[in-house]
């Protein structure tokens, strides 16, 4: 899966409701470009280069799957939307929001629309201070000084004045922390991987992965699914209760909480299609005396995605031996999933409809996922 960049980018409002204008700063970069890891303090200070009112100046750390020209885009439009006009680019001037990259990790961009490192950020205490906040010992890719150096080497004489008044980071709206454990389940193909990878980057959780790669019954069991499916099964069930057991008894004291992409009841509802009768009653026994030492998800997601969709997901990962699989042994597991969700007590259950929705590609569908997960 892509990583996505980190970006540092400075924030400023000299009109209207300045600390107003900030926050729907943060609010649309957030919605349109990426997560919000740090913000720093607000500061006020003096205009520079040009008379006018004080400034509300902060900055902001952002991971984003965006390109860099991508994002100067995206903050240009920002602008534009919150008001501000540019009547003369030579010259210093108030407006309502002003937004700039200053940093792109490491990167050193020339072009005729963005410069990065910000060529005027070294000289500007209103840069340098809020940054200083948020990635005092992040190194400037040409002077080679860390932020903290270059803010103590500025010679820029204003004074700012931290406001006490914090801006609002909107990935906090979702809460996620305040449980222990979230499954995410699905059918083959309908990105419930994808999903608990996003979730554990964005919100600091413990990422657990089901190991079927390793499994070398897969393959057999899709060539010759009779022959190969209690072997299959069993196995499945052997890897998920170790891991399981392994994962969720190693605590992880700098993460706020686990996330995984699948629950270990997938076994049982996967036998039941596969296995004959006589099987699956030996093997549903096998599978109780394990389960009930298992801890349950408080959050139990199960992603719906309608058979189509899930057939252009698997040709478009390739794996060889999912190329051929049927459209009716999809419809039973979201069947099996299904009617095993709707008999749930013990956890909370959302079922979720993405058949419509690209929450790998599109931010705007996965911030509609995250707010389907949250909501009461």
């Amino acid at each position: 899966m892509l990583k996505p960049k980190t970006y540092h980018i400075a924030l400023g409002s000299n009109k209207g409701d300045k600390l107003k204008n900030l926050q729907l700063a943060v609010d649309a970069i957030y919605t349109r470009v990426g997560i919000i890891k740090l913000i720093s303090k607000v500061y006020k200070s003096p205009a520079f280069g040009f008379e006018s009112d004080d400034f509300l100046n902060c900055c902001l750390v952002l991971e984003s799957y965006l390109e860099p020209q991508q994002v100067l885009e995206n903050l240009l439009n920002i602008e534009t939307d919150l008001g501000r006009s540019r009547t003369n680019p030579n010259t210093y001037e108030a407006r309502t929001i002003d937004l700039d990259i200053i940093f792109v990790e490491a990167e050193v961009i020339n072009t005729n629309t963005l410069q990065v490192p910000h060529p005027e950020m070294s000289k500007r205490k209103f840069v340098l201070l809020p940054l200083n906040d948020v990635a005092s010992k992040v190194v400037h890719p040409i002077f080679k000084n860390e932020v903290s150096v270059l803010l103590a080497n500025c010679e820029d004489a204003s004074v700012l004045e931290p406001i006490n008044i914090w801006l609002k980071n909107p990935s906090k709206q979702y809460h996620f922390s305040k449980l222990n454990y979230i499954a995410i389940e699905g059918n083959i193909g309908a990105g419930k991987t994808s999903l608990a990878n996003k979730i554990s980057h964005d919100f600091n959780a413990k990422l657990i992965l089901e190991r079927f790669a390793d499994n070398p019954f897969l393959p057999k069991f899709y060539e010759d699914a009779n022959r190969y499916a209690f072997t299959l099964e069993m196995s499945f069930l052997a890897d998920r209760y170790q891991q399981i057991s392994d994962d969720l008894s190693q605590l992880d004291l700098f993460k706020d909480f686990i996330v995984s992409d699948y629950d270990i009841f997938k076994s049982l509802i996967f036998s039941k299609i596969t296995l004959n009768e006589d099987e699956f009653n030996l093997y549903r026994k096998l599978f109780y005396l394990m389960y009930k030492d298992i801890a349950k998800p408080e959050l139990y997601i199960y992603l719906y995605q309608n058979t189509e969709r899930l057939q252009e997901n698997i040709k478009k990962r390739g794996r060889d031996y999912e190329q051929n699989i049927a459209n009716d042994y999809l419809e039973k597991i979201n069947t099996g999933y299904l009617d095993f969700l709707k008999t749930q007590k013990d956890f909370n259950v959302k079922i979720i409809d993405v058949s419509n929705r690209d929450f790998v590609g599109n931010r705007a569908d996965y911030l509609w996922v995250l707010g389907e997960i949250s909501s009461e």
